[in-house]
């Protein structure tokens, strides 16, 4: 009998909010350990949390960016549980009547598109962190209280490939939305896996098993490929899984079981009783309607269909939002996009990368921290956008080669100069010129007797090397293509 999984992610997000949700602590990483607390967040006896405004209307955003329907009634519970990192003993979160419901994702997956579908984005707040030493443990509570969204999925996900390319492409949505930095070193995306396998071909669901905290992506695609197999493993040996809780150990590459898992009643969820409920209006949901933004996916496509771009192209606009937004207007004025945008992508973002790690070198041996360090953008460019285009006109219109286009960029890059100026400053505008360009066909021919042979015998490539003498002759000014064409007419004729 084959077997096949059944996965459903829960993916855990830090919202990028000024302060915490309850209270007016910072929401900043790095502070000094329990420096950005106060009673409301440490959960002291007698306060009263206040929710926060942009918290929610960054939930509500999420919810439109993921299809979500949004209700007119939403409230916020406590669900109880006793971990020392939680200082209320309860965590204040969203249970039966979610701020956003019923939505979904779709991403490129096997070369089509896959869709995920979203259960809920609700709002609650994270907890603090442990740390465990040689002899006490201590817990810091500067991030408790910090606004956190729980996206969950339905159990659409059937492989450990299509969890990673989902939780790539949310992970998109939510850079493109500006709802959270998603920077998962300062674990701002924390994601727990639901996996149960069931014979192929039916519908009823397996014993769920729970694989807790994942902090990376590859975590979880490396989890989930090591316990499908162990839960297939199981069943087929005639064994009975247990609905439970498991732990990954990223060093060895297994998972560890931790609990039998807890149900929704263990928990005693219950309204929170120092909270109105959440009924958002007309004006307050067009509000946040507005912030609405192109997905990454639509984004890819609009610019493979309007710009007629190859994929890879467009999968570079889409993942570099900057670049690719100092493309489209030089794109929407060029006849050739495509050549726009070989320039934007070989030439300007290969040369900011070698600018930048340059700079990153020389600044880390100043001393100078990572968080610190001053890079080059597109904003400091020294040349208007205007420029490139005005280059690619000029190779377009064969008044420079493709290599005298490419020192006049190196010139542009360093010093701002017009390319037109340039060109004018070094002579390298191309000579067309078909009775100079003859002459210099006639010395190639005279001076290569060996691949004058050689063509005439039939080996087409001969006629590169003929090409090239014609280019060096001309110290590379030729037109090429004009070289060769007149080559070809000498030696046929």
């Amino acid at each position: 009998m084959e077997y096949e999984a059944v996965i459903g992610l829960e993916t855990h997000v830090q919202l990028n909010t000024k302060s915490k949700m309850w209270c007016g602590c910072a929401n900043a990483y790095g502070a000094a350990p329990n420096t950005q607390v106060c009673p409301v967040c440490l959960g002291l006896p007698g306060v009263l949390p206040v929710p926060n405004e942009e918290a929610l209307r960054k939930t509500t955003l999420t919810g439109y960016l993921l299809n979500c329907e949004i209700p007119r009634f939403a409230k916020f519970d406590r669900k109880n549980y006793f971990y020392p990192d939680a200082p209320k003993n309860y965590q204040l979160t969203q249970y039966d009547k979610p701020t956003t419901a019923n939505g979904f994702v779709e991403f490129e997956f096997q070369g089509g598109l896959a869709r995920v579908r979203i259960t809920r984005a609700h709002l609650e707040e994270d907890v603090g962190k442990s740390f465990h030493f040689d002899r006490n443990s201590g817990v810091d509570f500067n991030r408790a209280g910090v606004p956190l969204m729980e996206i969950v999925s339905e159990p659409d996900i059937t492989s450990a490939d299509m969890a990673y390319e989902y939780l790539n492409a949310l992970k998109d949505i939510l850079l493109y939305g500006g709802v959270s930095d998603c920077d998962m070193e300062k674990g701002m995306v924390r994601c727990d896996v639901n996996v149960s396998v069931r014979p192929v071909g039916t519908q009823e669901l397996g014993a769920k098993i729970e694989i807790k905290n994942m902090n990376s992506f590859s975590g979880v695609r490396r989890a989930l490929e090591y316990e499908i197999p162990r839960q297939i493993a199981v069943v087929k040996a005639g064994g009975k899984l247990i609905q439970s809780t498991r732990r990954w150990d990223d060093t060895t590459g297994i998972t560890e079981e931790m609990r039998t898992k807890e149900h929704a009643h263990d928990y005693r969820y219950f309204p929170e009783p120092d909270m109105m409920p959440l009924a958002p209006t007309d004006e307050w949901l067009a509000e946040v309607r507005k912030l609405v933004v192109e997905l990454p996916l639509a984004r890819k496509q609009r610019f493979i269909r309007e710009y007629s771009l190859p994929a890879p192209d467009a999968e570079t606009f889409k993942n570099d939002v900057a670049l690719g937004n100092y493309f489209e207007p030089l794109a929407k004025q060029s006849s050739n996009p495509k050549a726009v945008a070989n320039w934007v992508i070989n030439n300007l973002r290969a040369k900011l990368t070698e600018l930048n790690e340059r700079e990153k070198t020389e600044q880390s041996e100043l001393g100078i921290e990572p968080a610190d360090l001053q890079l080059t953008t597109l904003a400091d460019l020294k040349f208007p956008p205007a420029a490139l285009l005005e280059l690619v006109g000029l190779v377009e219109a064969k008044t420079i080669s493709n290599a005298a286009a490419q020192q006049v960029f190196a010139e542009m890059f360093a010093t701002g100069k017009t390319p037109a100026a340039i060109v004018q400053e070094k002579g390298l505008a191309q000579v067309s010129d078909t009775g100079a360009i003859e002459k210099l066909c006639d010395e190639a021919i005279a001076a290569s007797p060996g691949p004058v042979a050689d063509y005439r015998a039939g080996k087409a490539a001969a006629l590169n090397a003929l090409k090239g003498y014609v280019m060096k002759l001309s110290k590379g000014k030729a037109n090429p293509a004009l070289a060769g064409e007149i080559l070809e007419r000498k030696l046929k004729g």
